[in-house]
């Protein structure tokens, strides 16, 4: 079988006006445990990668996306801070971090193009308002592959490219085999390395989202389809 390609993407410097402009948030996140204690710039480099990584595959930055359990706002603030003109929706289950979000959003002016919705994906993603709406889906530590994917196609238009972030060594044949993403409309795209630091498995949509997708709340955890 032919080996997926590997796409290197050079990975930005995280510039000093980015930095100071979402430190007052990342410092909140961190103090509020919402985000990892490991090092910020750790962060802001990852996050900076993936957004390096999706606009060498799209060719350009994203006109809208939608992110999977934004959480304290990893990678979602800094795609916002990255992507001047792209509208987003992130999404998260928790009151607590959706409130965060939403406060956090506001306070650097983006709430005319960010909205943070509470809720589950497989519920949200029956939502005319978001289903099928956005080229671009990403997710960072949402959940195992079948997860993400079950939950994160109904959010892609057709066509649109599912980004989740990997571990460094994933092996793509067993964790997004071609048969198991085919069962929710995705096929299998490249692997995108953005320098040492992001590792990323980009799914392209191949048709459209059927009626049932994704199952109700905790199926697809606990019945995967691959």
């Amino acid at each position: 079988m032919q080996a997926d390609p590997i796409v290197e993407v050079e990975l930005p410097e995280v510039g000093g006006a980015l930095r100071d402009r979402l430190a007052p948030w990342l410092e909140r996140a961190v103090d509020l445990g919402l985000v990892g204690g490991s090092d910020p710039e750790d962060h802001l480099r990852h996050a900076r990668g993936m957004a390096a990584a999706v606009e060498h595959v799209l060719g350009g930055q994203p006109q809208s996306f939608l992110d999977l359990g934004s959480g304290g706002g990893l990678p979602a603030m800094v795609l916002l801070a990255v992507w001047p003109t792209a509208r987003a929706h992130l999404i998260d289950a928790s009151e607590r971090r959706a409130d965060f979000l939403a406060d956090e959003i506001a306070a650097l002016g983006w709430s005319s193009r960010a909205t943070v919705r509470r809720g589950r994906a497989e519920e949200l993603g029956h939502d005319p308002l978001l289903r099928e709406q956005f080229p671009v889906v990403t997710a960072r530590s949402f959940g195992p592959p079948a997860v993400t994917a079950e939950c994160g196609a109904p959010f892609l238009v057709p066509g649109g490219m599912l980004v989740v972030a990997e571990p460094p060594a994933a092996d793509p044949e067993v964790r997004w085999p071609r048969v198991g993403v085919a069962t929710v409309g995705l096929a299998r795209g490249p692997v995108v390395r953005c320098g040492s630091v992001v590792t990323l498995q980009v799914l392209t949509k191949v048709r459209p989202s059927e009626a049932g997708e994704p199952r109700g709340i905790g199926r697809p955890a606990k019945r995967p389809k691959f």
